[in-house]
């Protein structure tokens, strides 16, 4: 009865954009839950018009694969001190010229962030009534299900689920989070909080102070875990899983799967972020983005 409400908004002149969303939201399955249903064409809401006209304009770069973000090696960072300051230019580098590079040797196994993206899928592939037990929009829980935070301000709808969770400064009980993942998302988030830690030291050096200076004013403190999800959609060319935005976070520990999608922003053009097996995307946030510029002269 949904689907049919749904897409009865499409074609009626009058539309009404929050009965849609409230009717969707409702649902408490998502965009998954509509997946299932077996819809054919995807809610007006989800329609990106923007996105169309981007498409169908023949000058529009869809991606530039011959430019990619930096690829930085931490191997040996802490052991050896020539090593680490080569890292620390690197990093410094392409925090000011790009906001983005991808760390490999890290310290995170490969079979650790196999098992977090393959727990993210086990949840949201799981049987929706399990997953509307927690489906809320109540962000003062530590834990949270549903689909695009922002769903009744948002000018544009993505077409994707997340799973959220407050993993620091201080943890969920661990039956407060779902157990089809539990196990990883403990272990994941204990890991990246580690790397963390040693990604402000290299960042603090970069700008030229000490090591423990943006640690020392709480940069290390907070960790908020987001599984995101995007079901295969019917109407691949209308709609995005994630639209152009930027992170207001410190900086963003990114984990994509093999299919890869992601694009960032250099120069004027949308750059092709290539999937490296093993390997975690780091996107500067907002507030720490605003002191790279400042970086080859604090070196001086």
């Amino acid at each position: 009865m949904v689907e049919t409400s749904l897409e009865e908004g499409v074609q009626n002149s009058n539309y009404d954009r929050q009965k849609e969303l409230k009717a969707f939201d409702e649902t408490n399955a998502g965009v998954k839950g509509l997946v299932d249903s077996g819809l054919a064409k995807i809610p007006r809401i989800f329609i990106d018009e923007e996105y169309k006209l981007e498409r169908n304009n023949k000058n529009q770069d869809p991606g530039n694969s011959k430019t990619s973000i930096p690829i930085i090696d931490l191997t040996g960072v802490s052991e050896d001190s020539s090593l680490r300051r080569e890292v620390v230019k690197k990093i410094g580098e392409a925090c000011q010229k790009w906001g983005f590079f991808q760390i490999i040797n890290h310290g995170i196994g490969v079979t650790t962030l196999d098992e977090m993206v393959d727990g993210t899928r086990k949840f949201h592939e799981q049987d929706s009534e399990v997953k509307k037990e927690i489906y809320s929009r109540d962000y003062t829980k530590f834990v949270n299900y549903n689909s695009n935070f922002n769903l009744y301000k948002a000018e544009v709808i993505n077409w994707r689920d997340t799973l959220s969770c407050v993993m620091a400064p201080r943890q969920p009980h661990p039956e407060d989070l779902p157990p089809v993942c539990r196990d990883i998302m403990l272990e994941y988030s204990n890991r990246v909080m580690k790397l963390g830690e040693t990604l402000c030291e290299l960042m603090s050096e970069a700008l030229g102070l000490k090591s423990s200076y943006l640690k020392d004013i709480g940069c290390a403190e907070g960790l908020f875990v987001l599984g995101h999800y995007f079901p295969v959609c019917p109407e691949p060319l209308l709609t995005l899983g994630t639209s152009s935005h930027t992170d207001s976070s410190f900086f963003t520990v990114l984990l994509q799967d093999q299919l890869g999608g992601l694009q960032v922003h250099h120069e004027n053009q949308w750059v092709d972020v290539t999937p490296i097996h093993g390997a975690l995307v780091i996107n500067l946030g907002d507030m720490l983005q605003a002191s790279f510029p400042l970086y080859l002269n604090l070196l001086i």
